[in-house]
């Protein structure tokens, strides 16, 4: 006795085969436990049907139904987000967003992933993921209850419009990330092209961090260097907010350094990142040193030439 079919339409049918081993698989754990069904899988011209066929006399229909439905709604559950998923955000982003260049949209899904798979604000909640894969297991098993024939696609587009919607906001999301970060290499791209063009203006910089957003910049000797003296290099006329990591930069360009020496105790954060990206062979991070080590706790220029 047939119990219901799952159908996948023809752009979809090389999804199907593994649903069905899924499914067999899963049918295995219920046949140990009494409730007799196996899957069959049809292949035709438009569309794969997936077949749950009971197994009689020993199936009871009022007995192992729920049980039946429970297991193919959490098997296509689970499913859907690992194989199903990562589709269903291209067609987003090539369909309505439009990208066709394979690396826009390569980098575009990993921006997709890390917020699909990213901890919900709340401890108290589940992962996104968790969440995601409890409401489809829900919705699939009310509709098996009560019908027999599931067009799988047509299911997530038109019947889990909610999981529908949460993808096309973390599509919308991942492009505005992918375009910020494109225009930031851009600007990365810029300001290391003025300091290669640019001539050294003194030979050492020690650029101090004490962490968060206090930094201080000494020339050679440990003295402190006053900016004003060299020309000054505006990231305004780049057409840019400034922030405080533009100061740094721009401060660190118009000083022109042949070498600069970051002492920092935090060289993972943005701003140290980001100078090195921009300042690259001539600039170093140094985690502890005589001169840092005497610094940043406060010492003063005499203690630190004995």
């Amino acid at each position: 006795m047939e119990l219901f079919a799952l159908t996948l339409s023809k752009n979809w049918t090389a999804f199907a085969d593994k649903l069905y081993v899924r499914l067999s698989l899963s049918a295995r754990d219920l046949h140990t436990a009494g409730n007799h069904v196996r899957f069959e899988c049809d292949s035709f011209k438009t569309h794969t049907t997936i077949r749950c066929i009971a197994v009689l006399p020993e199936f009871r229909l009022d007995l192992s139904g729920s049980a039946v439905f429970r297991m193919t709604a959490e098997t296509l559950a689970v499913f859907m987000l690992d194989e199903m998923e990562q589709r269903l955000l291209r067609e987003i982003v090539t369909g309505h967003y439009r990208y066709v260049d394979e690396v826009d949209i390569s980098a575009i899904e990993q921006y997709c992933r890390q917020v699909l798979d990213q901890p919900e604000p709340s401890a108290d909640l589940p992962k996104s993921r968790q969440r995601r894969q409890h409401k489809i297991a829900d919705a699939l098993f009310a509709y098996l209850e009560q019908n027999n024939v599931m067009n799988v696609v047509g299911f997530i587009r038109f019947r889990l419009s909610d999981y529908m919607d949460e993808l096309r906001e973390v599509a919308e999301y991942a492009i505005d990330e992918y375009i910020m970060d494109q225009q930031y290499q851009e600007f990365i791209s810029l300001l290391k092209y003025f300091v290669y063009i640019q001539e050294t203006k003194i030979p050492v910089a020690h650029l101090m961090h004490r962490g968060g957003n206090e930094f201080t910049l000494y020339n050679e000797q440990m003295n402190p260097i006053d900016t004003e003296q060299f020309e000054g290099f505006t990231l305004e006329l780049l057409d840019k907010e400034i922030n405080f990591e533009d100061m740094i930069v721009s401060t660190l360009i118009s000083v022109s350094p042949q070498k600069i020496v970051i002492h920092t105790r935090d060289p993972e954060e943005q701003v140290i990142k980001t100078i090195m990206q921009i300042f690259e062979n001539r600039a170093m991070v140094c985690t502890y040193c005589k001169l840092c080590g005497s610094v940043l706790t406060g010492k003063n220029k005499d203690q630190l030439y004995p």
